[in-house]
């Protein structure tokens, strides 16, 4: 199974140490439940993109600092991509600015939100069930960093959960894309260090809140058992 990690951004220097960058972040996280899985990276925030939609089974697309809306041409280029996995029918797993760009790319609609950034721990409430969401939870808990959100969704599509300050927390467009605003592959440290960055962006209130959150559970593998069964179910 080829998996192709359309990387939006990468780690600061400085963070490096934590867990390294989105190339080891999401490897360490998915080889745990799925070993077969064999990565190829795509730098597509410095235009490297796939030759062919073809080149891989199942595309994931990271986080970014970047809005979707941004006016960058590898923003752009990254788009017409979304749209040609989805003509392909190829897999797609959106992460944060990749769940957005799932829902700017086919139509939905992408801003800031008016709840303001969304950091640290945060419990997202299952909304509709589906065959591939086992072990099954009612509710789970993944790390956010986020102040973008998807605002309205594209059509076909099924909003699967939902947090308190994100109503279209993961939603599947058809039955090949999916898309979830959390950071199943950050560790909390690495959250912790984004956090206390950007505190003069965040607010100290919602940094120290935030801070405190970092003691509840998260369900990474949980999740990662999803996507694995959700790729599996499709293969």
């Amino acid at each position: 199974m080829k998996i192709g990690l359309l990387e939006c951004d990468h780690v600061r220097e400085e963070f490096l140490d934590i867990a390294g960058d989105y190339r080891q972040m999401f490897p360490a996280l998915f080889l745990q439940v799925a070993p077969h899985w064999q990565f190829r990276f795509y730098d597509v925030c410095n235009g490297d993109f796939p030759a062919s939609v073809n080149d891989c089974d199942v595309y994931i697309c990271t986080g970014s600092r970047f809005s979707v809306y941004d006016d960058e041409p590898w923003i752009q280029e990254l788009k017409q991509l979304v749209r040609q996995i989805s003509l392909a029918g190829k897999i797609y797993i959106g992460i944060c600015f990749g769940h957005q760009m799932l829902g700017e790319a086919l139509g939905g609609k992408v801003n800031k939100s008016e709840k303001g950034w969304c950091v640290g721990v945060h419990t997202f409430e299952v909304l509709k069930m589906e065959s591939w969401m086992l072990p099954f939870r009612n509710s789970f808990n993944l790390l956010m960093m986020c102040q973008d959100q998807v605002l309205t969704l594209p059509e076909n599509s099924q909003l699967l959960a939902q947090s308190q300050d994100c109503p279209h927390a993961m939603f599947r467009v058809g039955e090949r894309m999916l898309g979830i605003q959390a950071h199943p592959e950050f560790p909390k440290d690495y959250d912790k260090a984004l956090m206390e960055l950007r505190v003069e962006r965040i607010g100290q209130t919602k940094v120290n809140l935030g801070v405190a959150s970092l003691e509840l559970p998260t369900h990474e593998l949980t999740f990662a058992n999803w996507i694995k069964n959700f790729v599996a179910s499709l293969s």
